[in-house]
This record gives C-alpha cells, structure tokens and sequence, in this order.
C-alpha cells in the first residue's frame, strides 16, 4: 500500500489522485485494509511523555551546591561530636527541601491537553457502510463525514463539501472561519490557505463534507506542534541562574576562606586541630545564607498570591520573577491582542459613512458618523434604517447572556450583522421569514424573504460585494431610490479592505404582494444596495493602553499570528506597534540564520505564521539575550509558550493545550493584566534583591567575626550552633517582612533588569562591605569589652548574639529602602510588616535569652538591664552609618538598581 507520505502534497492533488494515491475509495476501506494500516501508523493519538516522580522531585530539592556545603559541615559536626550542631544544620536542610517540593508545581502537561482534543467520536465510511467509530481507529485512507459542530478527528483531503467553513483559529490563528474547497490547489501553500483541507482538533461551524484522511496521530499538523512542545526547551529564570552561579561562586570563597583559616590557626597561632577545624565549620555556617531560598520562595508566593488578585494565575513559581527581566513580549493577535469577536465597525451608505462602537457579541456600543463624537439617536439615513432591518432579518445567528458574558450562536460574520442592528433597534422585531436561500459558498451570498402586516413582501440579501452590485442596478439614498453608483462602493471597498476589513453588502427588493417563494433567478437582477459592513476582529481597547505602558517601560512588544497579512498590518497599526512593515511565515522560512535574527529583532509584525516560526522567532530573540515573553490561546502558541523565558494564556477563550504550555494564565483575557503582572515582577524581585541585602550583610559580619577571632588567636564570640539560631530566626522574621514591602515609586518608568546583570552589582557588593564589617566591629567590640569586664564566656556570647539580632532589627529600616533616605515623612508608609516583625523577633530573643531550656542548648546566660543598655547604644549606630552610604552612593552615581 502506498504512504500517504508523497512528494505532491495532498492539497495539490484532485480527489481522484488522492484517492488513487493513498490507495483508497469514495467507498472506504475494509475491515482487513484498516486493521493492516492500523498496525502499520498505530492509533490516531498523541504520545504522552512520562512525567518526573514526587520523590525524584523531591531529591532535586536537594541538588544544590550550598546545601551540599551545609551537609559536609553537619558531617563534620557529627565526627567532632557536636550533635546539637549537627542536628540544627541537618534540621535547616530538610525544611528547605520540604518549602522547595511544595511550592514547585506539576512539570508541563501541554501534550495531555492535546491529546484530549484528539480523543473523540466520528462517522466513517468503511466497506460501503456508514460507522461511528472511536476517532482512535482511524487510518489514512478512511473517508470521514462532517457537520457543523463536528471536531475533526484527523488531516484530510476534502472530496466533497457543501457549504462548509472551519473555525481554525486555535491551529493556524485565523481570526474568521475558512470557507472549504474541493478543487486542488497550487503547490507550497501555508497551512492558513490550504483550502481543501481540514485538521485534526479544528471545529466544524458551516456545512458538511466528506473527506479522505490523510494523516493521524504523530503526522497530522496537531502532532507535529505536539512534537515541537516536546522539543521546546523550559529555559531557567534569570534569579535561577544568577543564585545558581552565586552559590557556585560563594562554595569556591568559603572553601578557600576555611581552608586559609584552618592552615592560618594551626601553623601559625598553633591552635589545636579540633579548635580550628570548629571554626572553619563556623565560617562555612555563617558565610552561607541558608535562609534565602525560603525567603526567594515565599516572596514569590505572595507575589502569585498578589497576581491572583489581579487575574493572573500562575502556574511555575519562579515565573513571577522573570517578569522584571521581560524586554519583548510577542503576542499572538487573535483572542489576545484582540477580541476574537467578528464586530460591525464601519458603515457605508450612498449618503454618509459611520463608524461603530463596542466590541464583541455585547449587544451594546453606539453608531456614529464617522470622526464624530455623538452618537446617533435617530435614523435620518433611510439607506441605514434599512441595511440594519436586512442585516437583523437576514441572519441565522442568536446571541445570549449568560452571567454577565454573551455568547454567540451561529456564524461570527452573521454574529457581527446581528449586533450592529441590536445596537440601535434592541427591540427590532423579526418579521415572519416565508422562504431562503442558504449561503452558497459558489454564489457567497444568503436571501431571505419577509410579508409584513401591511402586505408588503420584501427580499433581503447580504453577501460578497461584488456579487450584489453585479446583480443591482438602483441604490437607496437620502432623496430615495437612485441609480447605482459602482465607482463610489468600489472606492469604499477598496477603502475597508486596505484597513483590514471583511467587507459585506446588504441589499433588498420589493416582491409581488403573493410572493412565498425564492429562486436564484429572483436576485439575478433589480436588487436595491443598501450599502455596506466592514467587519473585522478589533483591537481591546485596553490592550492599546497596555502596549504604550510597556513601551514606556522599555518593553517592545511584536505581533505574531497566523491572520493574513493585511489584517495583521492593519491590526498593528491601530495598537501602535513601533514597526509598521509586516513579514509573512514564508518571507522567514526563505530567510538564513542571519536574516530571520535581524528580522526577528526588527520586525514587530509576523503574519501567516506556523507553530514553528513562532517557535523559531522566540528562540532567535533569547539567543542574542532577550527575555521573551510570548502570549497566545491557540494550540499554535503551545510550542512558543513553553519555549519563552514567560508563556502567558488567555483563561477565557484559551485552549488546554496553551494553558499547560503556558506559565502564567489570564483569567480575566485581558492584556492589560500583563502589565499590571510586569509591575508586580519588578516589585517581587525589588524585594527580593532587598531580602538579599539584608540577608548577606549578615553572613560577612559572622563570617568576619570568626576570622577576626582566629586572626587575633582568640575565643569565637559567636559558636556555630549561635551562627545558625541568628540566621534562622532573623530570616523567617527580619527578612521576611521585606516580601511584604509596597512598589517603589517609578519603578515603571525605567528599563527592565539585564539578563546579564549578576546577582551582587557594585552597589549592593559595597552596602554589603560596609554593613558587614561595621556590625562584625560592633559585635566583636562589644564581646571583648563584656568580656574583659569579667563576665563569663556565656554571658560575654550571650551579648554578642542579641547585638548582632539587634543590629539587624535597625538594619531592616534601611533595607526597606533601597536608594531613598530612611528619614523622610513616607518612610512611614506600609512600615506594618517591619514593625511586626521587629517585635516578633525581639520576643523570640527574649525567649532565647532567658529559657533555661535555651540556655543549655545555645551555652548562653541571660541578660542584664544593663547589657541591653549597652547593646542598644552601639547597634543603633547601624542606621546612621547605612544612611551615610546611601547619600555617598546618591551623590556620586545616577544609577538606579542595585
């Protein structure tokens, strides 16, 4: 048996070459053809790939090179014979283990959502007989029927058709349904303009057919997009990979440090080994920020928890990050940048044009003449009376309400005529239809045929332009029924059509009084135009505003659908896309590697384009370091979805397929919510790099202490097991009210975070620096002259500690801003978290200070008023000295980020 699989493809074939070609008949196959070709494709489905294990999720908690570092110290703890060290550094790594399993999210299921749009039943001819079969068993060569409502269940060649249109949005991102063929076509056809050939998971919404399938399964053009999700790579976020290459820089540091330490005390202080090696273990404790990843987390949590709110649900938790990194955004058109609803929005008469306003199936909005802001209240026009009378009686299409959302029944080109006439005559209502002429896809028009009370019978038409003016010969105007003007509807058609428009004609004639029935013959000629409807998918009104919002942020935004290029053109013009040119899928398939980067860089619109060129322009666009986001609802966005740093689905009116791929959903549809979700990102990741700043300070100023101690051959101020108490409780406290912090003013206003902007900038390395040491010298001092005043070791640690969590307490003022001055009248504004947190951690001090419990555990004594006097006095210098850094930094450089 010959494979489906030809040099000619199967749109360029007639039927009878298909038929001969696949080695089939209008009669189907028999049992015995289809079980062979059965065994031979296998079942017309998808492959699901195996999803990773919980416990193989949870061991990647792990994979990580700073918890590898904690774990060699909680060893050696536990070879040294410290069981409580051991124990509270193992305890700190399990707990991070089990925050990073629970928050991280299924792995992508886009493959699953596909396979579902595949699994469905169909009616197959096979050996002469009409059988409903499960579409798993189809095989190439099998002759399928489809009726509006029908999903396709696989590739085929249509061999017959009656008046059959296609919704092939979801696959190809065409905004109105295809009108289907059986004629062959040229060779080198896009997917979009293969008219006699329908795909699997497309919907049927006119007509009916036969077809021969061509392709199932893995070979259909669902298939191949299934492959190109599988093949698109999940790319790690910005923060993962600059954490990634701080810990690995950070492991190299206190390996060296501990190691210099070490060989420093023995050969040269001639401390005892097991000293030493105990402050080596301290070094490698305090250096490392065992608390940030639960602060990056749960700072993102509540930044999902934020985005909720707005609309935006996420499903990959380090998405939220990556949002203030995103320097393009490429978006689909159809149902995201517009509304994906055919709307009247220009009217042409023999006396006026009007423009018409609101979108979609609502039944509201307003008819106005054209560049003018009132609307109408009244018909003066009787060519517009009467072209919304045909428009509403000549119409097959419902539209319903139902919780607050309409829905339209029918086709979206009648849906479109239905709503522009509800909009001034709500209450029209529709006289008795006594005949019809369906729509023709050979004829493209429909007729209808109305008696009204008065005895009058009146013919209404609506259909392709040229078809109606061919057939009338009178139009209708303000001084009553003229002759036609063809030259003036040519120009207007010309007109719409240039601004991407679906141009339909209205026209009508009076019928004899007993007139019931309709031929072709009785529109042949004597027809009155009325006049005509541009219908087009419009631009969300807000998504115009949101475009010059990113612009404004530094945010370039590109239009990749598969509409044709026209409409797309237009479409980008009136969201005022920066580049006006437009590229087609088949200008970027000629193209070299070269000449599809630059096209990808400088080209924000792309028209006609597969699955594969969105995938294409998004890889093009990361490989020179882009941050991309991409956003879409069609089966056709999945691969891009997945690939971009950021895939973002519409909830509404998106398909499963998108929404697995995708990191983020809309539920609202709205792409405005896009821009509140960037502002969101930039803030999340402001807190995050905050919690940082405080988080880091800290360790140097431990890490400090313990080398100032070995270097000076003296006593630890701090002990290891102390070191990790500080880290734990200032960071589930301290740090972590930083998350809560509010969006700094203007943080819309600039450019987003560089990809490669490294995790420590030169500022952030110098506030480190300075608060770091300082607090090391204020603790350190503080020990040594307790000390020296005869207290005892405990007592002189004991001191030490609560001075070092002081220190931090006033600290976390600073932190909350990272350039402004602590001391100005709004320092007080959402200060809530900070002083919540101040508190708790000064009661868990209080706690840890005088629990007798705590005091065996930590080897400290409890506190004098007098110590806390003294702590006081010294740790509040912290603030003063930060805000001295921060003017230097103020007065000496413009830069704004850390």
């Amino acid at each position: 048996m010959p494979a489906p699989q030809t040099t000619i493809s199967p749109y360029a074939l007639s039927t009878t070459q298909a038929l001969a070609q696949i080695a089939s008949r209008e009669t189907g196959l028999d049992a015995a053809d289809a079980q062979q070709r059965l065994q031979e494709y296998g079942l017309n489905q998808l492959p699901m790939r195996a999803e990773r294990s919980a416990w193989k999720r949870f061991i990647a908690q792990f994979h990580n090179v700073l918890i590898y570092v904690l774990f060699a110290s909680a060893c050696a703890s536990l070879l040294l014979g410290h069981l409580v060290d051991a124990g509270v550094i193992l305890a700190v790594i399990v707990v991070n283990g089990i925050v990073g399993f629970v928050q991280e999210g299924k792995a992508e299921q886009a493959l699953r959502a596909i396979m579902s749009m595949s699994k469905i039943r169909c009616n197959v001819i096979r050996a002469n007989s009409n059988l409903s079969i499960d579409s798993t068993q189809l095989v190439p060569g099998d002759i399928i029927f489809l009726q509006a409502g029908d999903r396709v269940p696989a590739d085929a060649r249509v061999i017959y058709c009656k008046d059959l249109r296609c919704d092939e949005s979801a696959l190809t991102g065409e905004s109105e349904p295809v009108s289907k063929q059986v004629a062959s076509l040229s060779e080198n056809q896009p997917i979009a303009d293969q008219r006699n050939m329908v795909f699997m998971g497309t919907m049927v919404t006119y007509g009916t057919a036969k077809a021969l399938v061509w392709h199932t399964g893995v070979r259909t053009e669902l298939g191949t997009i299934g492959d190109l999700v599988t093949s698109a790579q999940l790319t790690a976020t910005p923060l993962q990979i600059q954490l990634k290459k701080f810990a690995g820089q950070l492991t190299v540091a206190i390996l060296l440090l501990a190691t210099t330490i070490t060989l420093y005390g023995v050969f040269i202080q001639n401390m005892a080994a097991m000293d030493v090696i105990q402050a080596a273990i301290g070094i490698a404790v305090a250096s490392i920020p065992e608390g940030l990843p639960a602060i990056v987390t749960i700072a993102l949590a509540i930044g999902v928890q934020i985005m909720a709110r707005q609309h935006a649900l996420v499903r990959r938790l380090p998405s939220v990050e990556v949002l203030s990194s995103v320097d393009i955004i490429c978006s689909d058109k159809t149902g995201t940048l517009t509304t994906n609803a055919m709307t009247a929005r220009s009217i042409v008469t023999a006396n006026a044009q009007y423009d018409v306003h609101g979108e979609g199936y609502r039944p509201f909005g307003d008819i106005r003449i054209a560049n003018s802001e009132h609307a109408l209240t009244a018909l003066s026009d009787p060519a517009l009376e009467q072209l919304l009378w045909a428009a509403r009686h000549c119409n097959d299409a419902n539209v319903t309400e139902t919780g607050g959302e309409w829905e339209l029944h029918g086709d979206p080109t009648e849906g479109a005529l239905l709503v522009l006439a509800l909009k001034l005559h709500a209450s029209m209502p529709v006289g008795p239809r006594t005949d019809e002429l369906p729509f023709d896809t050979e004829k493209r028009y429909m007729v209808t045929l109305h008696a009204s009370s008065t005895g009058d019978v009146l013919l209404a038409i609506k259909g392709a332009p040229e078809r109606i003016l061919q057939r009338a010969n009178t139009q209708l105007s303000a001084d009553g029924v003229v002759p036609l003007e063809p030259k003036y509807w040519h120009q207007a058609m010309a007109e719409m059509g240039e601004k991407g428009m679906r141009v339909m004609a209205l026209a009508y004639k009076n019928m004899p009084p007993l007139a019931r029935n309709l031929e072709h013959s009785d529109v042949d000629a004597e027809l009155t135009f009325l006049g005509l409807v541009g219908i087009s998918d419009p631009p969300r009104p807000e998504a115009i505003a949101s475009i010059n919002t990113c612009h404004a942020a530094g945010i370039r935004i590109k239009m990749i659908t598969g509409d044709n290029p026209t409409t797309a053109l237009a479409i980008g013009t009136e969201l005022g896309l920066q580049h006006g040119s437009v590229l087609t899928g088949a200008d970027l398939d000629a193209m070299s590697a070269e000449q599809l980067l630059d096209a990808a860089q400088n080209t924000d619109i792309f028209a006609r384009t597969s699955p594969s060129n969105k995938l294409q322009l998004v890889q093009a666009l990361q490989s020179v370091g882009h941050v991309v986001a991409m956003t879409g609802d069609g089966v056709n966005d999945a691969p891009a979805l997945k690939q971009a740093n950021i895939g973002i689905a519409m909830g509404k009116r998106g398909t499963d397929a998108a929404k697995e791929a995708a990191d983020i959903v809309l539920t609202d549809d709205n792409f405005s919510t896009i821009t509140q979700a960037v502002a969101e990102g930039r803030t999340v990741y402001s807190n995050i790099v905050k919690s940082i700043l405080f988080i880091l300070p800290t360790n140097v100023a431990e890490a400090a202490i313990i080398v100032i101690a070995i270097a000076l051959n003296g006593l630890l101020p701090i002990t290891p097991v102390q070191i990790l108490w500080v880290n734990m409780i200032t960071a589930i406290t301290l740090a972590l009210a930083l998350a809560f912090e509010r969006p700094e003013k203007g943080q819309m206003q600039h450019g987003p975070r560089k990809l490669n902007q490294g995790l420590i900038t030169p500022q952030l390395l110098s506030r480190i620096i300075v608060v770091g040491f300082a607090s090391a010298a204020i603790v350190y001092g503080l020990f040594h002259y307790h000390y020296n005043q005869h207290a005892d070791l405990a007592t002189a640690r004991s001191v030490a500690v609560n001075a070092l969590v002081m220190i931090e307490a006033f600290y976390l003022l600073n932190c909350r801003f990272m350039h402004s001055s602590l001391f100005t009248s709004q320092a007080h504004v959402g200060s809530l978290p900070a002083i919540m947190a101040i508190i708790s951690v000064m009661l868990a001090q209080t706690a840890f200070t005088y629990l007798p419990v705590s005091q065996r555990l930590f080897d400290i004594s409890p506190l004098t008023p007098q110590h806390w006097l003294s702590i006081a006095s010294v740790a509040v210098l912290i603030i003063f000295i930060v805000e001295i850094e921060k003017y230097v930094v103020r007065k000496f450089t413009s830069k704004k980020t850390l």
